[in-house]
Parts: C-alpha cells; structure tokens; sequence
C-alpha cells in the first residue's frame, strides 16, 4: 500500500538527552500526525548548518498518537545530527514523512506466534513503536538488545513497557556477556519470527541464525540514504530481484531478498 507523504514544519515539544551521543526529540503538529507504520522513516532538513546540505533520514522511534507525538532517536554523529540534537523547545523541524515500508505486523491468529525484536546501537530505535504496535495487536513481543557497555543501552525503561527485554553487553557490566547472538534466550525459546535493525554485521548474524534455525526474519537496512524518493541511487542493495533502492523497497527486507548469504 502506498501511503501518502507530507512535507511538515514539526514543532520541537521536547529535548531529552538519553546518552552523552543520543537525543531524542519529541515532535508535534496543530494538526493530527499522519499515519505512520513501524519500520518507516523521516528525512529532515538541517538548516542552520553551511556543510549540511541533504536531508538526514531518521528512523521513526515512536507514535504516541494520544499525545500527537513522533520521537525521533538522533545519534550526533557529525555537523548535522550535533545541529539537530541543538534544538530547543518551540523550535521547528520541516520533515519529510513518512517514507519506506515497514516490519510485517502480526496480529489475529499469529498472535500466538514468538516474535523477537533484536537491536543494537541506535538501531534499537524502531524496534520500541513496533514492539508498541505489535502488542496493541495481542502480540507479546521480546526485546534482545545488545551494546558494548551497560551505559550504552537505550531506552530500556521505554521497552519493558512492551514486553519482556533481555541485553547483552560486550563488556558483560550489564546482562548476559557478548554480542546478541550469543544470548542463552536463542536456545531456550521457540521463535516463530525475528525483525532486526542495527550495525550491519549485527544483522547478517542474526540472519544468519535465522536461516540455520529456519526461523523468518526481517531486517531493517542502514543504507546512507540522501532523498528518501528513490531518485538518487546511493542507496542501492542487491537482492535476488536485482538492485533496488532501499529507501524505496525497504528499509525492512525479508532476509529471503537480501545476498548477504553470498
């Protein structure tokens, strides 16, 4: 289904500094927010900053549709993303919304089905609206998130409000030692289904368990995206249909299309 995009001067209702390198901003609208499915993303316009001149795609943190509310989970990673983690209160944010196609989204029958949602890093963002939406529906979603230290980890206190959350830290200073894959809860649990988002080689693991335990899984790419329409071409992936354009066929892929096997 292709959903209708808005260009929208979002006003900054709040600025919350989750991590020295993570802020999350709270945007809202006098008028309702369009629907938005987990999984998709926003490109923002970066003004204020002479080096910046492409819109930065952010991953869609959450809907809180009482409230009118889109987070967006920011990782100040350089001129850009440190300009936007500046703003303040009352100032306003023109964003481009929403784009790309989403997790599946289980629900009816399949609410009986195990659904893990790993992440690490500030892929970890998507995950909390789809675990939201996923329980809203009857489904009762895990969380597996991995970091490199416990003071890494984000927004744990969001994702227990949806489900049960485990971790895993590189360091061992919080949850089970190790990356991801290597948590005791893959070999204790029947998993029906896992979506993933975050580092790259983080996903093709957990894929690649997947595949080894016959267990569907989708993934939420990371491709440095600059349009979000498709037009640009610089965040082409191959799959086993041929090239396409990630901001416009994903960001979320059946693992089955992706050539990360080979």
């Amino acid at each position: 289904m292709v959903m209708k995009k808005y260009i929208l001067d979002l006003a900054v209702k709040e600025v919350v500094q989750v991590h020295e390198r993570y802020v999350l901003l709270k945007l809202t609208d006098v008028r309702p927010l369009p629907e938005m499915r987990p999984g998709q993303f926003v490109e923002v316009r970066v003004d204020g900053s002479p080096s910046t001149f492409l819109r930065r795609p952010i991953s869609i943190n959450f809907v809180d549709s009482e409230l009118n509310e889109l987070w967006l989970l920011v990782a100040t990673v350089g001129e850009g993303t440190r300009r936007l983690a500046s703003l303040k209160e009352g100032d306003r944010l023109n964003c481009l919304l929403p784009l790309g196609n989403g997790f599946s989204l289980q629900g009816g029958e399949t609410a009986l089905h195990k659904v893990l949602l790993v992440g690490g890093g500030v892929g970890v963002a998507p995950l909390l609206y789809l675990g939201k939406v996923l329980r809203d529906s009857g489904v009762e979603p895990t969380f597996l998130l991995g970091a490199r230290t416990g003071n890494d980890l984000l927004m744990l206190d969001e994702f227990q409000k949806y489900g049960r959350v485990f971790v895993t830290t590189e360091d061992g200073s919080q949850g089970e030692q190790g990356f991801v894959t290597n948590h005791t809860l893959l070999y204790k649990e029947h998993i029906t289904l896992i979506q993933t988002c975050g580092p790259t080689p983080m996903m093709k693991a957990v894929a690649r368990y997947a595949r080894e335990q016959n267990i569907d899984c989708e993934a939420s790419l990371e491709n440095l995206m600059a349009c979000g329409l498709g037009a640009c071409l610089c965040c082409v992936e191959k799959t086993t249909g041929g090239n396409v354009c990630v901001c416009k066929e994903g960001p979320v892929f059946n693992i089955k299309r992706l050539l990360w096997q080979n």
